[in-house]
């Protein structure tokens, strides 16, 4: 599904630009930047945007749709999607978290932002790929909304056997269908599962076992003493696959940090999300 990673989505009100940076030899993340073509509604400071775990703009259009015609937005897609140019062999260390959280700061560095200027919103293996970056000090902010952070990544028994044990590449398309079976039937939200579906039928399935096998043995350290920067967690009790009570202690465990409990994860997709988004960045202007 070639379509899901090329081009340059057009989204009205805004002109959009696509490039790829270098973030080690031999390995590019594609990154979508929006301009407000109405100059007046276009805020002094960028918004960085982190998505989740293979995540496809698509299921970001409705946010972004509204969202890039009020200002400047940067779009990071992380390693493990499709779009990575990667063009050397891969191992799962290619996917550590200390990994990801350093491509970011490449990628910021790259683009000369300042670190005063920026405002982050990032979800699921996003929100945590930031958190580790604040707390190695490698990335910085004026604030960070995050959705659904991942205290670990804690599959179920069964996909142990596959994440822990090599897997035949021809088993790779059975192995879509019951990792999909599974998720569909865990999560409650319909918005939720169609965000899925789309997600496993267009990876790079090599890239996201890989990415798989990282993240099992990743465990949040929850000393954020020296992260000051102000955040708000975006959550809702009918998501099913991000933990709410890892949620509440990496909340607890921010110094100035805010939970805001919003209908849905789906809700967090949608436009309608901007009034949580706006009143928050309101409150630390």
């Amino acid at each position: 599904m070639k379509e899901e990673w090329g081009g340059v989505p057009d989204l009205e009100g805004s002109k959009c630009s696509e490039i790829y940076v270098n973030v080690e030899e031999e390995v590019a993340l594609r990154v979508l930047k929006w301009v407000p073509l109405n100059s007046i509604s276009e805020s002094e400071n960028t918004l960085v945007m982190i998505p989740g775990w293979g995540s496809v703009f698509e299921g970001w259009r409705p946010l972004l749709s509204e969202w890039t015609s009020r200002r400047t937005i940067l779009y990071i897609e992380t390693r493990e999607k499709k779009s990575a140019r990667i063009t050397r062999k891969i191992t799962k260390k290619d996917f550590e978290m200390d990994v990801h959280s350093k491509d970011i700061f490449k990628v910021i560095n790259f683009l000369k932002l300042k670190n005063e200027k920026i405002n982050s919103f990032s979800s699921s293996l996003g929100s945590t790929i930031l958190l580790n970056g604040y707390q190695e000090e490698l990335i910085g902010g004026r604030s960070s909304i995050l959705i659904g952070p991942n205290i670990n990544f804690r599959p179920p028994i069964w996909a142990n056997l596959f994440l822990k044990f090599p897997v035949p590449r021809f088993t790779y398309p059975l192995l879509t269908k019951i990792v999909l079976f599974a998720v569909e039937k865990r999560v409650k939200e319909e918005g939720q599962r169609i965000r899925y579906r789309r997600v496993f039928k267009s990876q790079d399935l090599w890239r996201m076992l890989l990415s798989a096998r990282a993240n099992i043995t990743y465990n949040m350290n929850l000393n954020f003493e020296k992260t000051l920067i102000p955040c708000a967690i975006l959550s809702a009790e009918s998501d099913k696959l991000h933990a709410i009570d890892g949620i509440h202690r990496i909340n607890d465990s921010l110094p100035n940090c805010t939970m805001i409990n919003v209908p849905s994860n789906q809700y967090t997709h949608e436009s309608d999300v901007l009034k949580e988004i706006e009143d928050f960045h309101n409150l630390i202007e």
